[in-house]
């Protein structure tokens, strides 16, 4: 197959955005790359990323030295307009579409006959339809056929996502036959794997329900794990020998969910259908309340010490091995902690710098504190020394919610070990 190489403007330059246009750039499309973002447009000018993301440095630099990727505040005229700007939630747990909103009205001046517009940003069924629609129809063009339109959700794991974008297969949601042809096209100059074709609002909600299925999972998981620490049994055993089951697949407990997609994603159903979405929105309310669980083992455990008390939290980020804060249930567990006058509290992240208040070095966060909380499973901290740990320490406590220190290790370095959803936190 002959591909086309087209002009292709990205709204959006965070952690879709740029790797999507990285992507087309080096696969001989010319990019413009819009952002609200002055910072990050010109980093971008330079050559440089603002997110963390293996790979993507090489190839942004040499996609921007190529003159394939160039970036600005303002859209240009293109062939394909690819809007992948972000879609936070209210205070009320409703989709905010103002970014979407922005961006496609940004472009209803430069459409032409001919053009693709693509929503790859999550937003709740009917999007396309009810709110994209009717804003690019001020084009004066036919919509479906002079600008053909679709959604496009992006399926990528940050940590993975240059892989993922070719590799993972992918959904085309067009506003008709003619819509679903034209993108699938442009994504095949560089998708690897299948790419379906169905109609806009049904991709909007299997993007959702993926994020959905993993939520609720993740919500069973914890309620398990909270369910064996009264029982005082092994949640992690209970897991483990109940996946030996050809058709059983529990996922693993944890201190909540974060990130842009699972915590927000399920939402963005229940918006749509209150009525309906019953365990939806049990379940996000179950891995929105961990970092309260987490709290009130952290208190079970302090309450055998007089006076003010420090923990240390190491890991700020939503997974492992990532700069990526968004929505991360790890905030709210500072934050609960700081509000706590009995304790206080430092943190340490090798990867989040744009959290404030992280502590340049483990020791010194964990200096004087009766409570080390491994919160993020960063590979960092597989390699801490213990002896070092301990002796800073007032109290040589470890509070691991992620399952991946090793007890035996931690007892004979002369700490004790507590695990989330293992039996009973205290006598």
């Amino acid at each position: 197959m002959v591909f086309i190489k087209k002009k292709i403007c990205i709204l959006g330059l965070g952690y879709i955005g740029l790797p999507t246009a990285a992507m087309f750039a080096t696969h001989g499309h010319h990019i413009v790359g819009v952002d609200v973002s002055s910072r990050i447009v010109d980093s971008l000018n330079r050559g440089e990323i603002t997110i963390e993301e293996p790979y993507l440095d090489p190839m942004v630099r040499e996609a921007v030295s190529s003159g394939y990727l160039k970036a600005s505040t303002v859209p240009e005229q293109a062939d394909a307009y690819i809007i992948a700007v972000g879609t936070p939630i209210n205070g009320d747990k409703t989709a905010d579409l103002t970014a979407v909103i922005g961006a496609a009205e940004s472009i209803v001046r430069l459409l032409k006959k001919g053009d693709l517009v693509i929503l790859e940003s999550t937003c709740p069924p009917g999007t396309v339809t009810d709110l994209l629609v009717p804003i690019l129809s001020k084009s004066g063009l036919d919509i479906g056929t002079e600008v053909l339109v679709a959604h496009c959700p992006e399926r990528v794991l940050p940590g993975r996502i240059l892989l993922e974008l070719v590799e993972n297969n992918k959904i085309v949601g067009g506003v008709n036959s003619a819509s679903c042809e034209a993108v699938r096209d442009l994504y095949r100059s560089f998708v690897k794997g299948e790419i379906y074709l169905t109609d806009a609002t049904t991709a909007e909600m299997c993007k959702l329900m993926e994020n959905t299925y993993r939520d609720v999972n993740i919500a069973l998981a914890n309620e398990t794990a909270m369910i064996c620490e009264n029982l005082g049994i092994d949640a992690w055993e209970v897991i483990k020998l109940s996946n030996k089951h050809p058709r059983v697949h529990l996922h693993s407990p944890g201190p909540g969910v974060g990130g842009h997609c699972l915590a927000v994603d399920p939402w963005f159903i229940v918006e749509k259908q209150p009525e309906l979405s019953n365990i939806i929105r049990l379940a996000r309310e179950t891995n929105d309340g961990m970092p309260e669980h987490i709290y009130s083992l952290v208190k079970k455990i302090l309450s055998r010490y007089s006076g003010i008390q420090k923990t240390a939290v190491l890991g700020v980020t939503y997974k492992p091995n990532i700069d990526d804060i968004r929505e991360s249930p790890i905030i709210e567990l500072i934050d609960i902690l700081r509000k706590d006058p009995a304790v206080t509290t430092a943190v340490f992240d090798p990867h989040a710098k744009k959290y404030a208040g992280v502590e340049p070095d483990l020791y010194k966060a964990a200096e004087k504190s009766s409570l080390v909380i491994l919160a993020v499973n960063h590979d960092e901290f597989s390699h801490i020394d213990f002896d070092r740990l301990k002796s800073v320490m007032s109290h040589a406590n470890i509070l691991d919610t992620r399952n991946s220190m090793d007890e035996k290790t931690l007892k004979e370095a002369g700490f004790e070990y507590f695990l989330l959803g293992k039996g009973k936190m205290t006598d």
